[in-house]
């Protein structure tokens, strides 16, 4: 019996030029890879103004020239040499890296897979030197003029490896990509100039500037400027800095949340699932926020050597980061008012930002100016100095104390100017609670909660001074800056769901529950009966217990106190529905937020509820007594504020024509 010797193939060497190559496959991705290492590679020579030329969406013509520390002739060969790099000076540097670049592989491989073109010069030297690399080919260093710098200009990529040259996609789409490449290291680096030109077209220039909110106007525009919330927090070692946008500017990806660890933007999910939990309960279902966030921490606690591309990184103690940026999101977000404003926002303010006010003819700020007649105005209407406004300190001798409506105060506070048994038509006529009898918002045990009566103490003044119902669906009221109009279904469920969750996550009871004398069946499909048995503790927490009763049908024993007017058999289902499209392991705590927002919704007052105005002053005064009340639970906003400016400047009230 004869045997077929297998033949063992001959291993060698691989060429340097082919490993460049093949290193190029990691490296240079697309022509948006070679602008992201020649700007870093800019960046960290120090340079202070950057300019990136492109033609043919980078395919053609990629050149980037900077004002940097520049290179001597000697250095050039080694510089488009495979893993030589001045980033590193001895084999420590690795694990503390503070430049953008390090692994001395994108210039090779850049070279190795397009027409490569150096010219440098270095403050010290009276000529340049220039360099040109074909395909891997390094000719010799000549002597050239040019100015201190580096101009590093890419002809021709993949001309040699037509495979990656038939991947790119059009010229227009991967312009897109370089301008993502651009605007991370221009966003991550306002200290320095940048500026893009496309086809002899200028896209981008970017001056220097002191405030990161300029730079990110630059890119984004008001729509996002004028929304930023500042975030700064600092423990001693993670420094967070930036801005995060206010919950009405969300996007459908999470492409527009920008995250900068010590200069370099990076990918991470675990940061990413940190800032989607600080939003929780303030955006809807399917949308993104929008943040640009500087994190800087000693570069022992991080390692970037994890991919070519340097996009991801780990961290040493990645439970504390996260912890440290969800805590410093929700702090600043618990101490700012997120009610929805209709009209143009306050502009963001930077620390180092300093606004100086025109005079006006009097010689005093224009704002001072309209402080002081607005408080003679106010005088002459009602005969008081409203102390609310600053800057009013108008010269009076005594303030008479007529009034403007003389026995009419109902139209400064009409709901506390009608008696509760009133018969006037304009209220709605549902009848007042009695004493035994709960508003529809205290239908739960509030033993353990601060609950607010129906009617505001006797004496004390009411939380607004308007307080009415329009379409038997919107509150409107005002504060001292303007008019709110309030969604009553949207806030109500967000006060009830604080109050239940209160309940449930922070005492860690179970929300009250209605014993059914005779316990109800439900028929159930096969994956809502496994579902249902699955969370069966989850499910008795929020008052639900249940018990299997033979096949797909399943007994509930008790439901929520809360929902007496809900049959417990679609109650049911409901929340099956959602633990079913939560997945297979859906997170215990996310289920269960899911699950009382669920409850709060379905308790709460409707669209179309009638309220009479003790109704509509209990629900006014919980507002205040829980954080977030300016979104429901689903995100949905529960308050639009119009500024009294803005109102001014809708009826025309506001610029010189505009009379009293």
């Amino acid at each position: 019996m004869s045997t077929i010797a297998k033949k063992l193939p001959k291993i060698r060497q691989l060429p340097p030029n082919l490993i460049n190559q093949i290193a190029a496959g990691e490296v240079i991705e697309r022509p948006a890879s070679v602008v992201k290492e020649l700007l870093e590679n800019s960046i960290d020579a120090g340079a202070r103004r950057i300019e990136v030329t492109i033609a043919g969406g980078g395919s053609e013509l990629i050149r980037i020239s900077d004002d940097g520390c520049g290179m001597t002739s000697e250095q050039l060969p080694l510089a488009v040499s495979s893993h030589a790099t001045s980033k590193l000076p001895d084999d420590e540097s690795l694990f503390h890296v503070a430049t953008l670049g390090f692994r001395g592989e994108a210039i090779a491989s850049i070279g190795s897979v397009s027409h490569l073109t150096i010219r440098s010069r270095t403050e010290s030297e009276d000529s340049g030197s220039e360099l040109a690399v074909r395909g891997g080919v390094i000719e010799s260093p000549s002597p050239c003029g040019c100015p201190t710098g580096t101009v590093m200009e890419v002809r021709n990529l993949f001309f040699n490896t037509p495979v990656r040259h038939r991947f790119l996609k059009t010229a227009q789409t991967e312009r897109g990509h370089i301008v993502e490449a651009f605007t991370r290291l221009a966003l991550a680096n306002p200290q320095i100039h940048f500026v893009l030109t496309n086809n002899d077209k200028q896209l981008y220039d970017l001056p220097v500037t002191e405030r990161w909110a300029a730079r990110i106007e630059a890119f984004f525009g008001a729509e996002v400027s004028e929304s930023l919330i500042p975030i700064n927090s600092d423990d001693g070692q993670i420094k967070i800095s930036g801005y995060v946008c206010d919950p009405s500017v969300s996007r459908g990806n999470n492409r527009m949340q920008y995250l900068f660890l010590n200069g370099r933007h990076i990918r991470d999910r675990a940061l990413q699932h940190a800032l989607g939990e600080s939003y929780r309960g303030m955006l809807m279902v399917g949308r993104h926020p929008v943040c640009f966030l500087r994190m800087d921490m000693p570069a022992d606690m991080i390692d970037v050597n994890v991919h070519p591309s340097k996009l991801e990184v780990r961290f040493t103690d990645g439970g504390r980061i996260y912890s440290r940026l969800l805590q410093s999101l929700r702090h600043q977000f618990l101490t700012t008012n997120l009610t929805q404003r209709v009209g143009p926002p306050e502009p963001i303010k930077d620390e180092n930002e300093l606004r100086t006010q025109p005079s006006s003819e009097l010689g005093l700020p224009v704002s001072v100016e309209q402080q002081q007649r607005q408080a003679v105005i106010d005088w002459a209407r009602t005969g008081q100095i409203n102390n609310d406004n600053a800057n009013r300190d108008v010269p009076m001798g005594g303030t008479p104390t007529f009034q403007p409506f003389p026995g009419n105060t109902s139209i400064l506070n009409p709901a506390a100017s009608i008696p509760a048994a009133s018969n006037n038509t304009d209220l709605p006529t549902r009848n007042t609670p009695s004493e035994h009898e709960q508003a529809p918002w205290d239908k739960t045990d509030t033993s353990s909660m601060n609950t607010i009566p129906a009617s505001p103490t006797e004496g004390q003044p009411s939380v607004c001074y308007l307080g009415f119902q329009v379409h038997n669906r919107y509150l409107v009221t005002q504060d001292e800056s303007g008019m709110v109009v309030i969604d009553q279904h949207a806030l109500h469920e967000r006060v009830l769901y604080e109050r239940v969750c209160a309940k449930v996550l922070s005492e860690n009871a179970s929300l009250e529950s209605q014993r059914l004398l005779v316990p109800e069946p439900v028929s159930l499909t096969p994956a809502e009966r496994t579902a249902a048995i699955d969370v069966k503790e989850t499910l008795a927490r929020i008052g639900i217990e249940i018990d299997e009763f033979g096949g797909e049908t399943i007994l509930i024993h008790s439901y929520p106190a809360m929902l007496p007017k809900t049959s417990p058999g679609d109650m049911l289902r409901t929340l099956l529905e959602s633990v079913i499209a939560a997945g297979k392991q859906p997170d215990p705590k996310d289920l269960l937020n899911h699950l009382l927002s669920t409850i709060a919704c379905k308790a709460a007052v409707k669209a179309g509820d009638p309220l009479n105005s003790q109704e509509i002053t209990s629900l006014l005064e919980q507002k205040d007594l829980y954080h977030e009340t300016h979104h429901c639970p689903h995100g949905r906003p529960t308050a639009l504020f119009f500024s009294r400016d803005e109102l001014d400047r809708m009826f025309g009230r506001l610029g010189p024509r505009a009379r009293s």
